[in-house]
């Protein structure tokens, strides 16, 4: 073999192997532009990444929602949770000298007792706020396909994954998030320190439970006014987490060409189903239109056949209907039968729209029709057996 076969051979294996690889890969390690996806994605895919669990979320709104909630029930429930603290000192101080900690179990069950009185309304309320934070995201969904081990996930590419996680508008941003609420909450602790610095130093002179009121009330305003700056804080985190998702969702034109394929039917395909349509439309036109008492149009765009029988109709009834060139066949149909045609543009437009071909009319187009109806048996265009009609 000549050497340029050899390379040629060599240039297709390589060419295959590459492409296995990247087959293999998630596309998650990839930018919407490194892999052409320039397209919103469309209402399906959308709705498959929700049902896949991949939905525009934010922890900070949860963290924030939690913290708030909770530190307000602490707030709320401090003397509730105070006496039970002090019925715990007191518990404890009143049997110390009878309890032996190494052998006797009480001591232990005892804690526990108070302790739950003490921090299970704070952790009810957390769970619920978790619950709540999450709910108002994304609404009622449950999913296990996050948590199910998907080996496509490990890419081999340790470039694109540092990339992705340390040089990447996420990795920037993420950092970014991470020192300012490091600094906002140094910022909020050592303004609320400084400005009781004066009662913080003569806490040597306060008894036990001055202390503990002054301190503590300084720690619930530094967690309060830290949880609704976090809040505010992370509507524009939620904002950008949804900017992410539609970016990570997003589609090449080919995918969104062949989910519309998929879904909706080969373009061909459903040109060929109209096309037989209008020549069964066209076939039944050619037998409807006779029958017809008056054609009503608009008077170049749209055409309604009309057909009433008081023997045997409650009501006018729709049998053809027509735009356009379908429009044109029917008049010219009528022309050539003799039916009768009235120029109305507002109720041939109405009845077009809201009145399939073998439907009888709507009420609330009853007076319109039946002055149509009228005018043409005043001018002798209906049978004889059809002249009598009743407003």
């Amino acid at each position: 073999m000549s050497r340029a076969v050899l390379i040629h051979a060599g240039y297709q294996d390589s060419r295959r192997l590459l492409r296995s690889q990247l087959q293999g890969m998630h596309l998650q390690w990839f930018a919407a532009e490194d892999e052409g996806r320039t397209e919103d994605p469309t209402e399906r895919k959308l709705q498959k990444a929700r049902e896949d669990g991949k939905v525009a979320k934010s922890q900070d709104v949860t963290g924030a929602v939690i913290l708030l909630l909770s530190v307000m029930t602490v707030w709320l429930l401090s003397s509730y949770m105070l006496d039970q603290f002090r019925s715990m000192m007191h518990y404890y101080f009143m049997r110390a000298a009878e309890i032996d900690v190494t052998q006797d179990g009480l001591i232990a069950t005892s804690f526990f007792q108070f302790f739950l009185r003490m921090f299970a309304p704070v952790a009810i309320v957390s769970f619920i706020a978790a619950a709540a934070g999450n709910i108002l995201q994304v609404g009622f969904l449950f999913s296990t396909k996050p948590i199910t081990p998907d080996l496509q996930k490990i890419s081999p590419n340790i470039g694109k994954w540092l990339k992705k996680s340390f040089a990447g508008v996420e990795a920037g941003y993420n950092l970014f998030k991470a020192i300012g609420k490091v600094l906002i909450v140094g910022v909020i602790a050592f303004i609320n320190i400084y400005s009781h610095a004066g009662q913080l130093v003569n806490l040597v002179n306060s008894t036990y439970m001055q202390g503990l009121q002054l301190v503590g009330g300084i720690a619930l305003r530094i967690f309060l006014q830290t949880a609704l700056i976090m809040l505010l804080l992370s509507l524009l985190d939620y904002r950008f987490q949804r900017r992410q998702h539609i970016e990570n969702l997003k589609m090449s034109v080919q995918e969104v060409k062949e989910e519309r394929k998929t879904y909706e039917g080969d373009p061909q395909i459903r040109g060929r189903l109209k096309q037989r349509m209008q020549e069964m439309m066209t076939r039944n036109i050619v037998q409807t239109v006779p029958k017809a008492d008056v054609i009503v149009t608009n008077p170049t765009h749209f055409a309604v056949a009309l057909e009433y029988d008081r023997m045997s109709m409650n009501a006018p009834m729709v049998i053809a209907k027509g735009q356009d060139a379908m429009a044109f066949r029917i008049r010219r149909l009528a022309q050539d039968n003799g039916v009768p045609v009235v120029e109305n543009k507002p109720l041939a437009r109405t009845l077009y729209a809201e009145v399939e071909v073998g439907e009888t009319i709507p009420p609330k187009f009853y007076m319109a029709v039946v002055t149509v109806l009228k005018q043409v048996y005043q001018m002798g265009g209906a049978e004889e057996g059809r002249r009598t009609v009743h407003g």
